[in-house]
């Protein structure tokens, strides 16, 4: 009932309204026309695909002409607009970071390096680093984080061009793509998550599992000595780079302990004796700290291009390591005993070996090796008669001597016997 008469109403209201002459609304025409009304065919969906071709019905050519014009008019739409220059792009301080020589006060400025902490924080042992106070928050120096970023840049450098091993630690929330990338940049590695205490000054039990191989100044791997390198201690590195030291004061005690540099973002509130080479920074801002790491990487970088630049030369900026096999291991061998290659590649080792091909000696050189070993048995063996024979000769000797002390002691006495009884006889 109520929707009845609100139709009524309407149809009353619209028919109360002014018709307009000549033209009609649609809606007044309908209810004033005297007219029969027609339906309108509506058009179905089998009707509207009855009338478009098929694809398959389509020519090949008028295909490939209409695919063209697509991909024409969108190119055309693509170039429109505004062509963007110059903006920030947060991930390429990550991706591309600048170089140390590329470090400049504005850029560290737009990285916000320089804001501290509130001064009811602060450390009394960085005034030295604080430039002033501003609305009660430390402001730090920026020629003194560029300077002490600079010589932690060269230590860095200088590491990775002797062969270090370089440890870049960022346990905070959003320091894993940073850490990461300077640690590919550089060639060492890293660590975002939780340190486990114990690692350094006990890493034969902890570390001890985990898998070393050998490589060659060329840094190629060499499959040689597997069981060797599977039995070498531990590798500990040369240098830590650390990004927020009051989160991992047990790391820098035990590199305290074991002699390893340390490299350490050091804020207002931190300590800047925990580390050995500190850079005052701001390490709350992402920025600050994917700025600092990515320098660091750089110069990581340069020194191991600087290292394999000198070894394709052949000269070799650090120390060899010890030998895997003992010599006297192989000296201890008896001659009848089969002597194995790899002991006799490890006493001296080819020239393969030494330049790191990972190819196999030959046979030739095998045999050789093999000889010039027993050849130093034989030496070893003559220098150094065996011990029956030396008892043997120290017995004879011994007994050389009993016989003249007895026969020089029998002569005496009978001298002295002689003379003892010449005088009797005469009295």
């Amino acid at each position: 009932m109520i929707v009845r008469q609100l139709c009524v109403r309407q149809s009353r209201q619209l028919r109360a309204l002014p018709r307009p002459s000549p033209i009609r609304t649609p809606i007044l025409s309908r209810f004033s026309s005297t007219g029969t009304i027609v339906d309108t065919p509506v058009q179905t969906e089998q009707a509207f695909a009855a009338e478009t071709p098929a694809p398959s019905e389509i020519p090949a050519a008028q295909t490939v002409q209409l695919f063209g014009k697509y991909q024409k008019t969108k190119h055309g739409f693509q170039n429109l607009g505004s062509d963007v220059r110059g903006a920030y792009q947060p991930g390429n301080l990550i991706k591309y970071p600048p170089k140390p020589s590329e470090v400049t006060l504005e850029l560290l400025l737009s990285c916000q390096t320089h804001l501290g902490h509130t001064t009811s924080r602060w450390n009394p042992q960085n005034s030295r680093y604080i430039f002033g106070v501003r609305d009660g928050i430390h402001i730090l120096s920026l020629d003194l984080t560029a300077a002490h970023l600079r010589r932690a840049a060269k230590v860095v450098e200088e590491v990775a061009y002797r062969g270090g091993l370089i440890l870049f630690v960022g346990t905070r929330k959003g320091q894993k793509r940073a850490v990461v990338r300077a640690a590919e940049l550089a060639q060492g590695y890293h660590l975002f998550e939780r340190w486990i205490p114990g690692s350094l000054t006990n890493g034969e039990q902890i570390l001890g599992h985990c898998e070393k191989k050998l490589v060659n100044s060329m840094d190629e791997e060499m499959h040689m000595w597997e069981k060797e390198v599977k039995e070498y201690p531990a590798l500990k590195p040369d240098l830590v780079v650390c990004l927020n030291p009051l989160e991992n004061e047990v790391l820098l005690h035990e590199c305290g302990l074991n002699n390893v540099p340390t490299i350490g973002v050091i804020d207002t509130d931190a300590d800047p004796t925990s580390v050995t080479y500190p850079i005052p920074s701001n390490d709350d801002s992402m920025r600050a700290v994917s700025l600092i790491v990515g320098v660091l990487g750089r110069a990581g970088e340069a020194g191991q291009k600087r290292r394999l630049e000198s070894a394709q030369k052949g000269q070799l900026t650090y120390e060899k390591m010890a030998p895997l096999v003992n010599f006297t291991a192989v000296t201890s061998t008896s001659e009848t005993e089969e002597v194995p290659v790899e002991k006799s590649l490890s006493v001296e080792q080819p020239e393969e070996a030494r330049m790191g091909d990972p190819t196999p000696p030959s046979a030739e050189s095998v045999a050789a090796d093999i000889a010039s070993i027993e050849a130093a048995i034989a030496d070893y063996s003559a220098a150094n008669p065996e011990p029956a024979a030396t008892e043997s000769t120290e017995s004879t000797t011994e007994s050389t001597e009993s016989t003249t002390e007895s026969a020089t002691e029998s002569a005496t006495e009978s001298a002295t016997e002689s003379t003892t009884d010449a005088p009797e006889k005469q009295q």
